[in-house]
């Protein structure tokens, strides 16, 4: 963070603030925290702790700051007094939206993406920052998105999409996310996006080296090791409480990771020694929970002091569900650069003109149910032509987020008319109550 930066903070609100790799990017990019929600405890021990010993909080600020609970709880939290913050963040639960899952997306309780939006609609701060899996960024929930979109505009914000790969901001790693940045419209035209490293992250052997030879191993074993890890990691997988222990994801990715001589099977409580095992007569070492963290982002003198608290299990998740800090604070540069006014102007696409789904934009404007045959006809004359296939799939992804009544026609033809969002908001009626009380101990 520079001086200016250090003595002039912007204030932040994180949702659903996990260990903290997103908190310190964010620090980092010159952002103090007002507040942190945070659902896991032991989580929230380690933001705590690290806001203390490593961002210089009071004991007792950094007490206050982290509120643990479910975030949409009014008793750990009241939105309404941080309002006009000037930015709000956070990573919201990913299963919704996660191609290793059924893509539920505003059918799943554990959505809060639809609920962080309308929250900036009620607090108004100067910026949103949201980010996701890249599951969100498919075809499936185009229609989330617009309505998205939708919303963000109604409250007065200039929102956009982008996919963004860590690798692109000096993580060592193949992990793809999806970001949501909205503006004010005053802040807007200020806002770039960050532009990727010039050069490549360090590969895995040479990322985790000088960790590897703690264990003693021979010069020649680790060299031999290095070789053989010479690409970037896999993503890595938070997992859930719901399943065993710390593993480095699936099938494909445990491939991968061996292909690089890693044993992705478990997580090692210390490095390899003289007499770990060899695959095929390759070094095969599992990695421990700081060279995970390492992958992940905590690495360098901006982000490598951070200390994880916990069981191996609980660290090791910790580490795996967070925002890259890296990938954070370049974000967290760019919005703060535009929320004071210092990039370069720009000209802005209005998030209401941008069409990512067709199909809900004209149901969406209708009163009066329309056929396939009806919207196929209305598409190609907007100049938007789709094929009736693809205008029924889009229909079957609709049901999953909408309300969309189906009204049999006297010649037998169904015409669709489109309802309401069913993502949680904050109802107080809604499903999500229920089923997140009952399986809240399974939720992380």
């Amino acid at each position: 963070m520079s001086e200016a930066a250090e003595d002039n903070p912007l204030e932040v609100v994180e949702i659903c603030a996990g260990a903290g790799g997103q908190s310190l990017g964010l620090e980092r990019a010159g952002f103090r925290h007002r507040l942190a929600v945070e659902l896991d405890d032991n989580a929230a021990r380690t933001l705590r702790h690290n806001l203390v010993k490593v961002l210089g909080y009071k004991e007792k600020e950094a007490e206050d700051t982290v509120r643990v609970g479910d975030v949409a709880d009014p008793d750990v939290w009241n939105p309404s007094e941080h309002e006009g913050v000037d930015l709000l963040a956070g990573g919201v639960p990913c299963p919704p939206f996660s191609i290793a899952g059924k893509q539920l997306g505003a059918s799943d309780e554990r959505d809060l993406f639809a609920w962080a939006v309308a929250l900036c609609g009620r607090m108004r701060p100067k910026a949103l920052l949201l980010e996701n899996v890249k599951g969100l960024s498919g075809n499936r929930f185009t229609a989330y998105r617009q309505h998205v979109l939708d919303r963000l505009h109604e409250f007065g914000y200039v929102a956009e999409w982008r996919l963004l790969q860590a690798d692109q901001f000096g993580v060592s790693q193949l992990r793809p996310r999806f970001v949501l940045i909205a503006l004010q419209r005053e802040y807007a035209e200020h806002f770039h996006w960050p532009a990727p490293h010039p050069t490549p992250p360090p590969t895995v052997g040479e990322l985790l080296s000088d960790l590897m030879a703690q264990g003693d191993w021979s010069t020649d074993r680790l060299i031999e090791w290095v070789k053989k890890a010479n690409g970037i990691a896999p993503t890595i997988v938070g997992g859930s409480k719901k399943h065993g222990g710390a593993d480095l994801g699936p099938t494909r990715a445990k491939a991968a990771w061996a292909e690089m001589g890693v044993d992705a099977k478990g997580v090692a409580d210390d490095p390899p020694g003289p007499t770990n095992p060899r695959v095929k007569g390759v070094e095969h070492p599992m990695l421990t929970v700081e060279m995970v963290a390492r992958i992940q982002g905590w690495y360098g003198p901006d982000f490598a002091d951070w200390e994880f608290l916990g069981r191996k299990t609980s660290r090791y998740r910790q580490i795996g569900n967070a925002f890259p800090p890296p990938v954070a604070k370049a974000l967290g540069e760019a919005i703060r650069m535009a929320l004071l006014k210092e990039g370069e102007p720009r000209s802005l696409v209005e998030s209401s003109k941008v069409t990512l789904d067709p199909v809900y934009k004209i149901l969406r404007d209708r009163k009066r149910p329309m056929t396939v045959e009806q919207l196929v006809a209305k598409l190609a004359s907007s100049g938007t032509p789709l094929e009736q296939p693809e205008v029924e799939r889009r229909l079957v992804h609709l049901g999953h987020d909408f309300e969309l009544t189906k009204k049999l026609r006297a010649n037998g033809e169904v015409a669709f008319l489109l309802g309401d969002f069913k993502a949680f908001l904050g109802q107080d009626d809604h499903q999500r109550h229920h089923l997140f009380a009952e399986h809240r101990a399974k939720i992380s």
